[in-house]
């Protein structure tokens, strides 16, 4: 018997198949459950992990993952998506929600950041060494929502202060590149603590937003005067200006 179209397999009133709306839901489901079971499989087999490992963590075979993803590509689209929504951009988002002052709202961004990838380094290797060809779109995604929180967080201070906040974006975009970059050198090489590399962070970005702020945001105003490395020399042992 020939198979139904896709009109017939309509309930009479336009709603889809029953059995074909169970089928996606399952797939669904089964699909966050396998790609739960890759982010486990990953932290503990580490970032180099092929197919066939992840498919012996989790416990099925190999054909089960294929049955739900087309291919490699697809799993790992997947698995680092639901990195992002389930891991970096809630912590990215309760730095943010905090209400504190410019200084620290910048520390706690950075804090977020880092420690989210030092928390999860497997995780973090094993994306940013997929995050070529089809994989990229996803990287390139949660650096752009980052960016653009980031954009409006900047655009509303400074506009609450009466300042030019028509940079916000370029600069939420250098603070995102700036600081990934860092820590993907940082978890590769340890060379430093967390703590210590979070400080070198904050202060770099704190001292890019300091600037707009004495600029009033104003490309014009801020090439209108001298930029001295130091106003003043510091003697760092005593804390004093040096006469």
């Amino acid at each position: 018997m020939a198979s139904r179209s896709a009109a017939e397999a309509d309930d009479g009133d336009g709603k889809p198949d029953g059995r074909k709306r169970r089928w996606r839901e399952h797939k669904i489901a089964r699909r966050e459950e396998l790609v739960d079971g890759t982010l486990a499989a990953i932290r503990a087999r580490g970032r180099s992990i092929g197919m066939d490992e992840i498919a012996s963590e989790i416990g099925i075979s190999k054909t089960v993952l294929y049955r739900y993803f087309t291919d490699k590509n697809d799993l790992t689209n997947a698995t680092l998506e639901r990195y992002v929504e389930t891991t970096l951009a809630p912590r990215i988002y309760e730095a943010i929600a905090v209400d504190v002052d410019e200084y620290n709202l910048t520390r706690r961004v950075v804090t977020a950041y880092v420690e989210t990838v030092a928390d999860d380094p497997e995780v973090y290797l094993y994306a940013m060494s997929t995050s070529s060809g089809p994989n990229r779109d996803v990287v390139a995604e949660s650096e752009r929502m980052i960016a653009e929180l980031l954009s409006t967080v900047l655009g509303e201070r400074l506009r609450r202060m009466d300042m030019d906040s028509g940079g916000s974006l370029p600069w939420a975009y250098g603070i995102v590149g700036g600081v990934q970059l860092a820590t993907h050198w940082w978890i590769s090489n340890r060379s430093m603590s967390a703590t210590d590399l979070i400080d070198y962070l904050t202060m770099m970005v704190w001292g890019g937003i300091h600037g707009v702020a004495a600029a009033g945001g104003s490309p014009a105003r801020f090439n209108s005067v001298d930029h001295p490395l130091v106003d003043r020399a510091v003697d760092d042992s005593a804390g004093q200006p040096r006469s």
